[in-house]
C-alpha cells in the first residue's frame, strides 16, 4: 500500500517495515545486518543527554523584547536601543529539583532568557528573586550538594539544608525570600525576574554604570500556600509547565515590564551597602526603576527537546555595550555555565538551531563533536594571519567588559560598606515590606520546613539565625517549632 510518507532511516534511505524486525526464519533469531533495528535501538539508548546539574527541571517559549523607552544614555547596545525589537528565548525553572520533581517544591526559579540581537546572543542568566544565598563561587557546589540528596539514602534531608544555612548566615537574605510568599509562585507568569546579578552598562561615549535587570510581571504577584503547593505536587507535578504552555497556546501571551537601576561608577565605592554583593539588594529609593521596555511571550517550543532542553544560557555571551562586574558569583558562573554545556551538549553545542545566533558567525573554532558548521578551505584556520581571515576589531567589540582593580592577589570577602552586614537586608524584609500576614506565613513556612525532617541538634542555630534577622520572628519561629516537635 503506497503512501506518499515513507519512512526513512536518519540518512534518507527508505525501510522495509515500521513494525517487524528482520530474522531467520519465523522463529529463528534477529539478524543484526537489520540496520534500521539497529540504528533505533541505537538511538533509543542515547536519547538523552545529561540533566543540569542545577536547574534541571523546567519548560520555556519563544518572545521579544520592544524597547519602548530611550536609555541610549547608559548603554550603546543594539537590542536596547529605542524602538529595537529583539527575538528571545526564556528558560524558566527549579533549581534543586531532577527532571521529574514537581514544579511546586519550594524553591526559587531559574529565569534565563536569551536575545539574539545582531550583535550577537546575550545571555541574561537570573532568577526570581534579585539576591542569592551565598556571594564567592568558591561555596557554590558545597551549597548545592546541601540542597540535592544524601549519599547514602538518596533521600533529600532539611538537616543538612539548615546546617549549610546557619554556617554561612550571607544566606539569611535569600532564605528569608524562599521562606516568604514568592518561595513557590502560582504561575511562572506570576512572578517577576531578575538579573540579580550587578552588571555593565556602557555608552557611545565610552561612560560606564552598574546595572541591574528587573522584570515586573504584567500578570500581578501571585503565590502558592505550602498546602496547595503540596496537593500540586502530588496531582500536577508539571502545574507550572502546563500553565505557561496552555496560556500562549490560548493566546494569553505573558508579558513583563523591563526595568533597570542605574548607579554611575563613582558611586559605587561609597554606597551603603556593597553593590557587587549578590546577596544584598540596591535600595530603590536610592536608584530608582527605570522603564526600557516591554517583554513578551508570544511562541511555544514546536519540540520540547532541541528548543528548551538544549537550550544553553551562559553569563559569558555578552554583546557589544554590556559588560561585567567584580560581583565574583557572576564571574564564576561565566566560566561554569559554558563548561556545563560543553560537558552536557558538547563543544558545538551554539551551532545548535536554538543556541545559534542570528548575525553571521566568523569564528577559527573548528572540529569537535557533532561539528557541521565550517569555513570556507581559503579561509585560514590561526590568526593572525596575511590570507584574508578575520580579525579582532577591539573597536567594535570595546573590550566591554573590562574595569578598574588592583593588582594584588588577594582571598578576601567584600570590603564592607556602612550598613552592609548578612543580616541587615532579609531584616528590613521582614519589617519594611511584608505585612504582618505574609509575615506570620513566613514564620509559618519556616516552621514547618524545620519540623520536616531537621535534626533537633540544630533547633538552636536555626533559632538565632532567625532572631538575628528579626528578633520578633526568631521567638516565632522557636515557639513555634518547640511546640511541634
Amino acid at each position: 500500500m503506497s503512501n506518499t510518507r515513507f519512512t526513512t532511516n536518519d540518512v534518507g534511505i527508505p525501510v522495509a517495515s515500521d513494525d517487524e524486525s528482520l530474522t531467520a526464519g519465523t522463529q529463528g533469531p534477529i539478524l543484526l545486518h537489520d540496520h534500521y533495528l539497529i540504528e533505533k535501538l541505537a538511538h533509543f539508548n542515547r536519547e538523552r543527554v545529561p540533566e543540569r546539574v542545577v536547574h534541571a527541571k523546567g519548560g520555556g517559549a519563544f518572545g521579544e523584547l520592544v524597547v519602548t523607552e530611550d536609555v541610549s544614555a547608559y548603554t550603546k547596545a543594539s537590542l536596547f536601543q529605542p524602538g529595537a525589537r529583539t527575538e528571545s528565548l526564556v528558560r524558566f525553572s527549579t533549581v534543586a529539583g531532577e527532571q521529574g520533581s514537581p514544579d511546586t517544591w519550594r524553591d526559587p526559579r531559574g529565569f534565563a532568557i536569551k536575545f539574539y540581537t545582531d550583535e550577537g546572543n546575550y545571555d541574561l542568566v537570573g532568577n526570581n528573586t534579585p539576591v542569592f544565598f551565598i556571594k564567592d563561587p568558591i561555596k557554590f557546589p558545597d551549597f548545592i550538594h546541601s540542597q540535592k540528596r544524601l549519599r547514602g539514602s538518596g533521600l533529600r534531608d532539611h538537616t543538612m539544608q539548615w546546617d549549610f544555612w546557619t554556617l554561612r548566615p550571607e544566606s539569611a537574605h535569600q532564605v528569608t525570600w524562599l521562606m516568604g510568599d514568592r518561595g513557590i509562585p502560582r504561575s511562572w507568569r506570576n512572578m517577576d525576574g531578575f538579573g540579580s546579578h550587578t552588571y555593565q552598562w556602557i555608552n557611545a561615549a565610552g561612560e560606564r554604570f552598574w546595572v541591574k535587570y528587573h522584570f515586573k510581571t504584567d500578570q500581578g504577584i501571585e503565590f502558592l500556600t505550602q498546602a496547595e503547593a503540596d496537593t500540586l505536587a502530588g496531582t500536577d507535578p508539571d502545574y507550572h509547565r502546563a500553565d505557561l504552555y496552555d496560556a500562549i497556546e490560548r493566546g494569553e501571551f505573558p508579558s513583563w515590564t523591563l526595568h533597570v537601576q542605574i548607579m554611575p561608577v563613582a558611586e559605587a565605592e561609597t554606597y551603603r551597602f556593597n553593590p557587587f554583593d549578590v546577596t544584598k539588594v540596591w535600595s530603590q529609593k536610592d536608584y530608582p526603576l527605570v522603564k526600557v521596555g516591554t517583554w513578551t511571550l508570544n511562541r511555544n517550543p514546536r519540540n520540547f527537546f532541541a528548543e528548551i532542553e538544549q537550550a544553553a544560557f551562559a553569563p559569558s555571551n555578552v554583546v557589544p555595550g554590556i559588560g561585567l562586574s567584580p560581583d565574583k558569583m557572576l564571574l564564576g558562573r561565566v566560566f561554569s555555565y559554558a563548561d556545563a554545556h560543553r560537558y552536557r551538549i558538547g563543544a558545538n553545542h551554539a551551532q545548535l538551531p536554538v543556541n545559534a545566533p542570528k548575525n553571521t558567525v566568523d569564528s577559527y573554532s573548528q572540529d569537535g563533536n557533532m561539528a557541521y558548521r565550517f569555513n570556507d578551505p581559503s579561509t585560514p584556520v590561526y590568526a593572525p594571519n596575511s590570507f584574508g581571515g578575520p580579525h579582532a576589531d577591539p573597536e567594535r567589540a570595546g573590550d566591554d567588559g573590562l574595569w578598574t582593580f588592583g593588582t594584588e592577589a588577594v582571598r578576601a570577602g567584600y570590603v564592607e560598606h556602612r550598613e552592609d552586614g548578612d543580616f541587615v537586608q532579609a531584616g528590613i524584609l521582614v519589617r519594611e515590606v511584608l505585612d504582618d500576614a505574609a509575615r506570620d506565613r513566613l514564620a509559618n513556612n519556616i516552621i514547618g520546613h524545620v519540623l520536616g525532617g531537621t535534626s533537633s541538634a540544630l533547633y538552636e542555630r536555626i533559632f538565632e539565625y532567625w532572631r538575628n534577622v528579626d528578633a520578633e520572628l526568631g521567638k516565632k519561629v522557636e515557639a513555634g517549632v518547640l511546640a511541634g516537635a
